[in-house]
């Protein structure tokens, strides 16, 4: 709520900047484009932008309706993420986009829709899409178990492709009293098939959210010249060399990998990244650009592909201003609430003083491969499960590497070896121990 809130005061001085009307695109099935139609032409903002909708009949058909509309708008909503993801496996995306989330609270609503109208028992029945931590809080606030309730959670289209059979198999076994499914064509299929179904859709609160969060990304768009974003990424204390020179190779190596890592996402930002000291590096970019980034500022930029790459964490301030210097004093304002915070989440600071808080999301990218299967792989997989939680779990020598797989010391180094040729470990600096002898050599793991 305190992140959408500083979204909307974001979105309010930016439109007062601009007096054109922001054209927004709405692509989804039918009832819920018209349904957000509805709900745009009744908001307050209304004089300040311009819907325009572009409903289909099939999934299949959300990049063909999209691209009817994206000369004549300037930032496209789509009802849910399998809109969003269909139409960017499709093609290109020439505007900033985003997208209705799917939550919980739309859970609320089905279930007593489907209680009271076709007695359906809430501990068992079948739910795709919704994560499973927004199923467990909605359950336990209406105090059933869901012992009985089986959900097959939305990742990337692919995956949608088995609602249809994960819900009629469940009923037909006789384990479930109804499907709920958020996406309209396995709604009708499962009503001719003769399975009770409930259709899961968001709540009128969070349509008005997408919109305001629409509204901000192509006000931003449309101010790509005036509107600027710093952001400034630096190295976590615990991630820091103990000591710098010349001779700190891994140092070297760390800050080699580190920008290229950058330059990985700043490219598609058509961002600049430049060194800033020692242990940080600055991104310049416009906000329409940051926007797409971060999934409609919902996510951190950066953080999460800098883990899987180097398996260290660093910490994000996000400044922005319309000069280069107001950007920057708000970036490093943010940076040091993202230190404060452990690098825990990135920090935005608006022209305005608005702070929001931007949470590390791992999202499957679709240029990353399925599970890796290499025998390292394995190996790494055996070793996380048992080694203890904190945040020095991770780094592992040797020793400690032979004493969880039972194995012999030398054996123990050339697993490291393996993982460190596979990107699976990060060599650390070498450790001198109290007495005489070879240094201890640290790994970090990196988790996929």
């Amino acid at each position: 709520m305190e992140i959408r809130t500083g979204v909307i005061k974001i979105m309010d001085r930016l439109r007062s900047e601009t007096r054109s009307r922001v054209a927004i695109g709405v692509v989804g099935p039918h009832d819920l484009v018209e349904q957000i139609m509805m709900i745009g032409a009744d908001l307050p903002a209304a004089a300040d932008w311009r819907l325009v909708g572009a409903p289909h009949a099939e999934e299949h058909e959300t990049y063909e309706k999209f691209s009817k509309i994206a000369d004549s708008i300037d930032v496209v909503l789509f009802t849910g993420p399998l809109q969003h993801d269909l139409a960017r496996q499709a093609g290109e995306l020439p505007v900033p986009a985003t997208f209705v989330p799917m939550s919980g609270a739309s859970l609320y609503a089905s279930l007593l829709r489907g209680v009271l109208t076709q007695g359906v028992d809430p501990a068992r029945v079948s739910i795709d899409s919704l994560p499973a931590p927004d199923v467990d809080e909605a359950y336990g606030e209406i105090g059933v178990s869901t012992q009985g309730v089986h959900l097959s959670e939305y990742d990337q289209p692919e995956s949608a492709r088995g609602f249809l059979g994960f819900h009629e198999q469940l009923y037909r076994q006789g384990a479930t009293t109804a499907a709920l499914t958020t996406i309209r064509s396995v709604a009708k299929k499962l009503t001719v098939a003769g399975v009770p179904t409930l259709r899961m859709l968001p709540t009128s609160h969070t349509l008005r959210l997408a919109l305001n969060t629409a509204a901000l990304l192509g006000t931003g768009s449309r101010l790509e010249d005036a509107q600027i974003a710093i952001v400034v990424v630096e190295l976590a204390a615990s991630a820091r060399p103990s000591y710098s020179g010349p001779g700190n190779y891994w140092q070297q190596e760390l800050k080699l990998s580190l920008h290229q890592s950058l330059l990985a996402d700043a490219r598609l930002m058509g961002a600049t990244v430049v060194p800033r000291d020692e242990n940080s590096y600055v991104v310049t970019a416009t906000l329409g650009a940051l926007g797409q980034a971060t999934d409609g500022f919902r996510v951190a930029p950066f953080m999460d592909r800098i883990r899987s790459d180097t398996g260290v964490a660093v910490e994000v301030g996000i400044g922005l201003g319309n000069t280069a210097r107001d950007a920057d004093a708000n970036a490093l304002v943010a940076v040091e609430k993202a230190r404060n915070a452990g690098a825990a989440a990135a920090y935005l600071v608006g022209g305005d003083g608005t702070v929001l808080s931007l949470p590390v999301r791992r999202r499957r990218r679709p240029d990353m491969e399925p599970a890796v299967t290499t025998k390292a792989a394995k190996l790494l997989e055996r070793l996380v499960e048992r080694l203890d939680d904190g945040p020095d779990a991770m780094v592992v020598d040797a020793e400690i590497v032979a004493d969880v797989l039972s194995i012999a010391p030398r054996s123990a180094r050339r697993v490291l070896q393996s993982l460190a040729e596979e990107g699976l470990a990060w060599p650390m600096p070498p450790v001198k121990g109290a007495q005489a002898g070879r240094p201890r050599q640290p790994y970090r793991l990196v988790k996929g």
